[in-house]
């Protein structure tokens, strides 16, 4: 019997970081009914700022993620997986009211990294995995 290979369309989605253009990487990436968002900071993208304030910055990493996911077509009630990475553990739970608001119903499957980040402003960085019931 042939084995019949399902087609997939992939599709890049920009935020238009400039971040993504120098290091060669895309805000989310749609793979059928994928969406693979990229660890995403408290930058706002179309200014290229970003506040010191922690919960500011978590805010805007969900503002910047949820438009990479209204792109592909999703919202946060797709999302399955969601990984949080933060240099300072102290942090994390000033954020846990603004991470709730976007994703406490959902309740994806969920890790809390320490790590550095790239840039000693970034406070935060979240990457999200989504899977849509149907293709946009």
């Amino acid at each position: 019997m042939p084995t019949v290979l399902a087609m997939t369309t992939r599709r890049l989605i920009s935020s238009g970081s400039t971040f993504e253009r120098q290091v060669g990487y895309s805000r989310a990436v749609v793979d059928g009914d994928w969406v693979h968002v990229s660890g995403t900071t408290g930058f706002d993208y179309g200014a290229m700022t970003i506040c010191d304030d922690i919960v500011g910055q978590a805010e805007q990493c969900l503002k910047n993620i949820g438009a990479a996911l209204e792109e592909a077509g999703c919202s946060f009630a797709d999302v399955v997986r969601v990984r949080y990475m933060l240099p300072d553990p102290a942090d994390f739970e000033p954020c846990w009211p603004v991470l709730h608001r976007y994703l406490g119903d959902v309740r994806p499957a969920a890790t809390m990294l320490v790590c550095g980040l790239s840039d000693p402003r970034m406070r935060i960085e979240v990457e999200v995995t989504a899977h849509r019931l149907s293709p946009a």
